[in-house]
C-alpha cells in the first residue's frame, strides 16, 4: 500500500448523518460461524465526522459483533478530521467520493492509481488495469473494470465499501419554478436556468442558496476541485462540452456550437461560439469587458490544466493527462477530410449540424470570429492515445476557459520560488475576501462572478457577456452562497424562508422537507459511495491483508441499507453508480475469524 495519503478532492464528501435508533446484529438473525474465532479481540480505531454519526454506530456494532475492539477518533469538523487523518490517528476513515464527470476512469484513476493526486496504494496490477479500460469504449470496459474491482477489494481490500447515497435537494416551491430547477447526477447545481415562479423578480430579488463549506480552495479552475468550490467554479467558468442531467455529454450551454470525434478516437473538434464575453468586477459592480472568450483562451486554459507545473498546489492535473496536443484549426480542408468516428461523414459536416449559419471559413484570430458571416473559431484536442472519456474530463469545473491575458497579468510569480505568504495567484479568496484591501482580479467566461466574499456568505452578478438573447442567457441577475456548515440549521433556513433552496439533503431530514407544503424535494441516485479507507502509513492495516480482508467481510451492506430505509444502495467500489460489474460484497463472519487467526498468527511469528 502506499505510505501516503493525497490531497482531498470535492469529490471527498463526508455524508452529513444524525444519530438515530440503529440496528443491531441481534436484530438479524445470520448464520453461526463455523470457524474458531479469534482467541483475543483485535484493536481497530475508527475515524469520523460527528456528522457521521449513524455510520459509526452501525460500523462500531458490525465489528464489534465480528471480533474488534472499536475506538472513536470522532471528530466535529471536517478540518479536525483532516488534521487527524493527516497524523495517522486512525485505522479506518469513513471517506466518500462523487464521481462529478460521469465517467468510470474519474471513479478510480485519482484514488487508486499510484501517481494519482489522492492516491490511496501503489499496484501496478491495478495501474495497467485503470489504462486499460481508459482507452475502452463502454460495450468493452465493463470486463476490465470487473477485473479491477476484483483486484481492488477481492484479493486486496484495499477499502471496504458501504454504500451508495441518493442526491436529494430540495426547493421553495412558492418562489421558483419547478422545470427549472435542475438535479444532475454529476454536475454541481446550475444556476443559469433557475427561474422565479414571479418572473418579475428575477432582476430584483437575489437567489439565496448555500453550501457548507466557507474556506474556498481557489477560484482558479485547475487548483481545487473540492466542496468549497465545485459549484462556485462550475458556474463562474464555461467549458467546452456540459454534461446532461443524465451524464451524456452535450454542446448546450457550453462555449461550443458543436464537437465531433474523428475516426481513432484521438482527435476531438469543437467549434466556438462567439456569442461570449469575460466578465469583470469594479468596486462591486459587475462589467463586461468587451473581451471575448475564444481560442486562445481555450489553449492556454487547457494545456494549463495538464501540465503539473503550470501553477503551484496542482490539484486537478491528474483529470487531464491525456490532453496531449491543443491547437487552432486554420485549414478547412481539415474538416473535409476528416472522417468522424463510426461513420462515412465528415468532421466538417457533423460541426455544421449545431450551427444556423454553415462554415465558409476558419479564424484563428478570436476578434475575427463572425457565426453570422460563416467565420468560426474550431479548436482540435488530440489526445495522448485513444481515450474516449477525455470529453467528461472537458465538461468537469478544472477544464473551465479562464482568460489568457488576465491570468498572466495576475499569475507574474515564478512557480519554483512561489510563497504562499507574499504571492497571491489568480483565484485566491484573499483577492475576493471583504476588508483584504485587494482588488478582485476575477475574469469570469461563465454566467456569474464573484463580487465579494466574507464569512457569512458570496455574492456572485450575472454576466452581462454570457450568451445574451440566447436560451442560455441567465434570468436571475444576483445569486447569494449563505455558508452554513450545518445540516439542522440549513433545513431551517429553508423552511424559514432564509434560503431559497438546499443542495444536499440528508436522508434523516427527508421527511422533514415532505412534510411542509411549500417545499418540494427532487431525489435521484447519485455517483457519491461512502467506504472505509485504511491508514497508509503508520498501522497495521497498511501491511496486513488479513487484517484488511477482516474489516471487509464484518462490513454487512443489508444492515446498512436497512437503517437507512433502503435510502442508500449496495457498492462494491467507486465505479459501482457507473458500471455494472456484477460483484457483490457479502458479509462472511467464517472469513472474519479465518483472516483475524492468520492476522494474529503472523504477529506471534
Amino acid at each position: 500500500m502506499k505510505k501516503q495519503w493525497g490531497l482531498t478532492l470535492a469529490a471527498f464528501a463526508l455524508v452529513a448523518l444524525s444519530a438515530c435508533n440503529v440496528t443491531t446484529r441481534d436484530d438479524v438473525e445470520g448464520e453461526a460461524s463455523d470457524v474458531e474465532p479469534p482467541a483475543e479481540a483485535v484493536d481497530i480505531e475508527l475515524l469520523a465526522m460527528s456528522s457521521n454519526e449513524q455510520d459509526i454506530n452501525i460500523l462500531r456494532d458490525q465489528l464489534t459483533s465480528n471480533g474488534f475492539t472499536v475506538s472513536i477518533n470522532q471528530q466535529p469538523d471536517y478540518g479536525s478530521f483532516v488534521s487527524q487523518r493527516d497524523a495517522g490517528n486512525y485505522d479506518i476513515a469513513i471517506s466518500s467520493w462523487t464521481t462529478v464527470t460521469g465517467n468510470p476512469d474519474y471513479a478510480i484513476r485519482s484514488l487508486f492509481k499510484s501517481d494519482g493526486d489522492n492516491s490511496l496504494i501503489d499496484d501496478a496490477d491495478i495501474d495497467a488495469l485503470i489504462e486499460q479500460g481508459s482507452t475502452e469504449s463502454p460495450e468493452e470496459y465493463t470486463d476490465t473494470y470487473r477485473e479491477l474491482e476484483e483486484t481492488l477489494v477481492t484479493e486486496n481490500a484495499y477499502i471496504v465499501p458501504l454504500y451508495t447515497s441518493m442526491k436529494n435537494q430540495a426547493f421553495n416551491q412558492d418562489v421558483l419554478q419547478e422545470e427549472s430547477v435542475r438535479l444532475s447526477k454529476s454536475r454541481a447545481f446550475a444556476w443559469d436556468s433557475v427561474r422565479y415562479v414571479n418572473e418579475e423578480e428575477q432582476g430584483e430579488r437575489p437567489l439565496v442558496l448555500t453550501q457548507a463549506i466557507s474556506e474556498l480552495t481557489s477560484l482558479d479552475p485547475i487548483k481545487g476541485n473540492d466542496g468549497s468550490i465545485n459549484q462556485l467554479n462550475t458556474n463562474m467558468y464555461v467549458r467546452l462540452v456540459n454534461l446532461t442531467d443524465d451524464d451524456a455529454i452535450t454542446a448546450d450551454a457550453s462555449l461550443s456550437y458543436e464537437y465531433a470525434i474523428a475516426e481513432g478516437n484521438e482527435d476531438y473538434y469543437f467549434v466556438l461560439r462567439d456569442d461570449l464575453f469575460f466578465a469583470a468586477i469594479e468596486g462591486e459592480d459587475v462589467v463586461e469587458t468587451e473581451e471575448r472568450v475564444g481560442i486562445e483562451d481555450v489553449i492556454f486554459s487547457l494545456e494549463r490544466a495538464s501540465d503539473r507545473d503550470s501553477v503551484p498546489d496542482h490539484r486537478t492535473y491528474t483529470l487531464h493527462e491525456h490532453i496531449g496536443e491543443v491547437t487552432a484549426v486554420s485549414d478547412l480542408t481539415e474538416l473535409e477530410n476528416a472522417t468522424l468516428a463510426g461513420s462515412s461523414d465528415s468532421i466538417l459536416e457533423q460541426l455544421e449540424s449545431g450551427l444556423d449559419q454553415s462554415i465558409d471559413s476558419l479564424v484563428t484570430d478570436k476578434d475575427a470570429a463572425n457565426s453570422e458571416e460563416g467565420a468560426y473559431q474550431v479548436v482540435k484536442l488530440t489526445t495522448t492515445e485513444p481515450f474516449p472519456q477525455v470529453l467528461n474530463y472537458l465538461a468537469h469545473q478544472s477544464a473551465g476557459i479562464v482568460s489568457k491575458s488576465q491570468v498572466e497579468s495576475v499569475n507574474t510569480y515564478n512557480v519554483e520560488e512561489f510563497d504562499v505568504n507574499t504571492d497571491i495567484p489568480y483565484g485566491d479568496q484573499r483577492l475576493v475576501t471583504e476588508g483584504s484591501g485587494l482588488e478582485n482580479s476575477l475574469y469570469a467566461s461563465g454566467p456569474y462572478i464573484m463580487t465579494h466574499k466574507n464569512d457569512y456568505e458570496a455574492v456572485f452578478l450575472k454576466n452581462p457577456g454570457y450568451q445574451a438573447g440566447t436560451e442560455y442567457e441567465p434570468a436571475i441577475e444576483e445569486v447569494r452562497v449563505r455558508f452554513i456548515s450545518d445540516s439542522d440549521s440549513a433545513l431551517s433556513a429553508l423552511r424559514s424562508g432564509e434560503i431559497d433552496m438546499y443542495y444536499g439533503v440528508p436522508e434523516n431530514k427527508m421527511n422533514l422537507v415532505e412534510g411542509d407544503e411549500k417545499l418540494q424535494l427532487q431525489s435521484i441516485p447519485s455517483n457519491g459511495v461512502t467506504y472505509l479507507a485504511f491508514n497508509t502509513s503508520n498501522r497495521d492495516v497498511a501491511e496486513s491483508v488479513d487484517l484488511r480482508k477482516a474489516v471487509l467481510y464484518a462490513i454487512n451492506q443489508d444492515e446498512i441499507i436497512q437503517v437507512y430505509n433502503n435510502d442508500k444502495l449496495p457498492a462494491y467500489s467507486t465505479l459501482s453508480p457507473l458500471v455494472d460489474t456484477g460483484n457483490k460484497l457479502e458479509a462472511d463472519q467464517n472469513k472474519v475469524y479465518e483472516h483475524l487467526n492468520a492476522y494474529l498468527e503472523s504477529k506471534d511469528e
